[in-house]
């Protein structure tokens, strides 16, 4: 599956990168509900569409950065050959690569504990959530808080003894933006500035190369744009992706890069699919 990080921060998860700019075309823009990002972000939105960067020769002069610590570690290592084809398939498509980079503070980036991470997105959650419940016109909760009982109530259905619901429980008994979320916020933004922004200046980079999806981290905090594409299998059959990241406002050379990247590998094999019955119980917790 490919998935997009794009200008508000969503993460559009389609079959492929065509598929994904579709998306991306669709829910950018300015909305008046978030006035702020928004309209600081629109400006950047290329008239036309991101459509047009769907270029099967985007490789061709890029420069691309791949950075292999921490992330490769994580992956199982029947998938090393493969991610050294497709460094070679990036060459040979004519793009320059920059190989074996580090991002300073790396392991306190990818730590959502350490980062910051954590901390805001547990207040952010909150805050978003029940903004956007109290507004439905019906619903059976309104708020986070109704939601953590809803389950409690209905531990069978929501099979809250399987699952647990921590995070909600963790996320409700904050109080908004405080002081330490704002210490948060300046900590990724200070991880950002002097880690993926100076490795991306310093090597002047069109897009940084990870393999696998742990570099999420590191762009998610300090809002930069990524597009993952599925590079292989592993030998157990997992799947594995390959990130495209770059600096902010640069999707269109993204685009180009992951487009490229996909039509010279076309790793992606469709799911299989599975025969069940779909009982009344399915359809209702699917709805």
């Amino acid at each position: 599956m490919v998935g997009v990080l794009e200008l508000g921060k969503e993460w559009p998860v389609a079959r492929t990168v065509s598929d994904a700019v579709r998306v991306l075309d669709v829910i950018v823009g300015f909305d008046p509900r978030d006035h702020e990002a928004t309209q600081r972000a629109a400006k950047f939105i290329p008239a036309g569409g991101y459509k047009q960067f769907l270029n099967p020769n985007g490789l061709k002069g890029k420069r691309l950065g791949i950075v292999r610590n921490p992330f490769l570690k994580s992956l199982n290592e029947s998938i090393f050959p493969i991610f050294e084809h497709h460094l070679n398939t990036l060459r040979e498509r004519g793009a320059a690569v920059v190989d074996n980079l580090e991002i300073a503070n790396i392991s306190t980036i990818v730590n959502p504990s350490q980062s910051g991470e954590l901390t805001l997105m547990m207040a952010e959650f909150k805050l978003f959530l029940n903004d956007y419940l109290k507004d439905l016109l019906t619903s059976p909760v309104w708020s986070l808080a109704d939601i953590i009982a809803f389950n409690k109530n209905n531990p069978d259905l929501e099979k809250t003894e399987e699952y647990g619901q921590d995070t909600f429980i963790a996320a409700e008994k904050t109080n908004g933006i405080g002081e330490k979320e704002t210490k948060a916020i300046e900590l990724m933004e200070k991880l950002s500035q002097n880690g993926f922004e100076k490795l991306m200046k310093e090597n002047n980079l069109d897009a940084m190369v990870t393999p696998g999806s742990g570099a999420t981290s590191v762009l998610a905090i300090g809002g930069y744009p990524g597009i993952t594409v599925p590079a292989g299998y592993d030998i157990n059959g997992m799947p594995f992706g390959i990130c495209f990241g770059g600096l902010k406002y640069t999707e269109p050379k993204l685009i180009e890069i992951a487009y490229d990247f996909e039509q010279a590998t076309m790793m992606r094999k469709p799911p299989p699919l599975v025969s069940f019955q779909m009982t009344p119980e399915f359809l209702f917790e699917s709805s």
